[in-house]
């Protein structure tokens, strides 16, 4: 038993102190500025025996070294970012390629050019990783904030604490932040124990704490207990990823490649057809039995067990709650997984531990029966229309063209009608109830239910449907009008560019803009036209991407502006397309790469020093840049683009 607890307290220490490990290369930032132009200086000094990793690796390899601005709009890149010493080649074992690395310390210096003589801070972080021969410490951020133009002195600053989590932002810490993401996951935790999985549970499980002892206080401390075993159990599993233990490039495996977006699908689909009563979905006998025997042993150990036993059998209708917000949180990266699944445990494990302090609210608690049932034929209709997604991934990475967005929007109106005439009692399962009259909150269900079946109809007829943009495909049409204040603006047409561009009969820009899909053929016509160029690095399956689009581009004086004055180039990273072989690109490890997908990641990973997405760049004649990462805000964009043109 000791061991046992020893292990599980051990278990609980790692977790805790997962954001507490101590790494290996500390970052100290300075700056020399003369004029306008300024050299800022990251200097990292690693210890003995660790490495750490250069700003640009082959795909499929560990994470590279990032230096991420909050705004990169106030300055301009002046040339490559210069390393010194440069990084040594190595075959790294563990990920079975050829890789770049510093030993020792690493000074590197990027030359920008301010846009402002008077006061400004330039601010962000770095994003590293450390490896030695046997373990890596998890990706970390070190902040850091130059000042500039101060009346006294210029001054820079560093703090060695990480950043919040900023999500695939790139240049910016717009997008989904930290604290609505951890919204997400305790609404889906208390989601999770109002199934009929779980919420019979809870009675049987509080009892569990209580019998056997007239000692209140040992009963409240094996249930407090518990509750944190449950969370550990669910910390532990988002820590696997958040630690990298699949994999560097678990997220864009998830989002991009076939096989686990079809598991996923097919995962949905099954539980959504057991929660429609059509069978009851039992996980192996022994497991189960196992677990409980344990739980029967009492103390604490028994309550640990009880807890695994209770995750064990709830997982038949947790499973998606936990495949979704798993999901999710790989594709954010850093330390959401471990944040997601510790704030779902802790709404999961809350009315559990609540009710082991005060068991005479158990009276109180509704009875199991008929509602909860409807619980879960509701949640069968939302798995069916969000497993759409994972199909519709496939489907515009590798170009299939089969689930259009108005294919996919008309399902969504058919699942979502029926889901209102269910709410109404005029759609029933073999599991239901009679439901001899309508109650208010079933009305009420019903009416928003069928709002949102208008509101989507209204995307069949054109409406962009900006609300819920990063969940369904993207609008099809290459070109055509855009109203706006009473005006139509003409987008670009293809007579506009400097000759055909290649892969146009597949691939397309936001709002029917005409451009193209190489980066070669972009910037040799914005060169020949005089222009400067807008490079979007984007993806199919990129839910920032889609709904950057719709609610910041869909402005038609941004989008004359753009049209007119720029060169566009969307580049997909995530695109399976196989190239033509004159435009096939040798990265710096040597490997040959084929697919334009693979290509676009390793121009932007090599020139930017960055795999999110979206992520803006302008090149202007002169060959200055300008980058920018995901913003929602529409002024801040349309400020970028205008000073593209200045």
């Amino acid at each position: 038993m000791k061991k046992i607890t020893f292990l599980f307290t051990l278990i609980l220490a790692v977790i805790t102190a997962t954001g507490q490990i101590v790494n290996p290369t500390k970052w100290e930032f300075n700056s020399v500025q003369n004029g306008n132009e300024v050299d800022l200086i990251f200097k990292a000094s690693i210890e003995k025996g660790w490495h750490l990793y250069d700003t640009y690796l082959p795909e499929g390899g560990p994470i590279a070294t990032a230096f991420v601005f909050a705004d990169s709009t106030l300055f301009d890149f002046i040339g490559e970012l210069q390393k010194n010493p440069q990084p040594e080649i190595h075959f790294d074992p563990t990920f079975q390629m050829k890789v770049g690395y510093f030993n020792t310390e690493a000074t590197l210096t990027q030359k920008i050019r301010l846009k402002s003589s008077e006061q400004v801070e330039i601010k962000g972080y770095v994003l590293f990783m450390s490896c030695n021969d046997e373990n890596c410490t998890p990706p970390e951020e070190s902040l850091f904030s130059f000042v500039f133009n101060k009346a006294d002195n210029n001054a820079v600053k560093a703090v060695e604490t990480p950043q919040e989590e900023t999500g695939n932002s790139a240049t910016s810490s717009s997008g989904q932040t930290i604290w609505l993401f951890i919204l997400i996951s305790a609404v889906a935790g208390f989601a999770a124990v109002l199934t009929p999985c779980v919420f019979p549970m809870i009675p049987m499980t509080v009892s569990f704490f209580m019998r056997g002892s007239e000692n209140r206080g040992k009963s409240i401390r094996t249930g407090v207990f518990f509750g944190l075993s449950i969370i550990s159990i669910f910390t532990l599993l988002g820590a696997l990823f958040s630690l990298g233990v699949f994999g560097p490039n678990v997220g864009n495996i998830l989002s991009t490649h076939w096989i686990p977006n079809l598991l996923f699908f097919l995962l949905f689909l099954v539980f959504a057809i057991s929660f429609f009563g059509a069978f009851e979905m039992v996980l192996p006998s022994s497991l189960v039995n196992k677990t409980d025997a344990k739980a029967e042993s009492g103390g604490l150990v028994g309550a640990f067990f009880m807890a695994l036993t209770t995750v064990i059998v709830s997982f038949s209708c947790t499973g998606p709650f936990i495949g979704a917000l798993i999901i999710e949180a790989v594709q954010g990266g850093g330390m959401r997984p471990l944040i997601g699944m510790f704030f779902f445990g802790f709404a999961f494990a809350a009315p559990f531990t609540l009710l082991a302090i005060f068991p005479s609210a158990l009276n109180k608690l509704p009875r199991s029966g008929a509602w909860l049932n409807s619980i879960k034929v509701v949640f069968a209709f939302v798995l069916l229309a969000f497993g759409l997604k994972f199909l519709s991934n496939i489907d515009q990475v590798y170009g299939f063209g089969i689930l259009s967005r108005e294919i996919y929007l008309s399902i969504w109106v058919v699942l979502f009608f029926m889901l209102g005439l269910y709410f109404l009692g005029k759609l029933k399962f073999s599991h239901d109830s009679d439901l001899p009259y309508v109650s208010v909150g079933r009305f009420f269900l019903s009416a928003a239910t069928f709002t949102f079946v208008v509101y989507l109809f209204t995307g069949l007829m054109g409406n962009p449907l900006a609300g819920i943009s990063s969940l369904i495909p993207p609008v099809s049409e290459r070109s055509y009008s855009v109203q706006g204040n009473g005006t139509t603006a003409m987008i670009s047409s293809p007579e506009q560019l400097c000759g055909p561009a290649k892969y146009a009969d597949k691939l397309h820009l936001p709002h029917g803009l005409s451009g193209y899909f190489d980066y070669e053929q972009g910037v040799a016509c914005a060169k020949e036209q005089g222009k400067p160029v807008l490079v979007l690095f984007k993806g199919h399956a990129c839910a920032n991407c889609k709904k950057m689009e719709n609610t910041v581009w869909d402005n038609p004086e941004l989008l004359k502006m753009i049209s007119e004055k720029y060169v566009v180039t969307g580049l997909y990273t995530d695109d399976r397309t196989t190239l033509l072989e004159t435009d096939w690109l040798k990265s710096a490890d040597g490997t040959v790469l084929k697919t334009m997908g693979k290509k676009n990641l390793d121009i932007q990973i090599s020139k930017y020093q960055t795999n999110s997405i979206p992520f803006h760049v302008i090149i202007k004649p002169d060959g200055t840049e300008i980058r920018m990462g995901v913003t929602f805000d529409e002024a801040e964009f349309m400020a970028f683009i205008e000073k593209g043109v200045e």
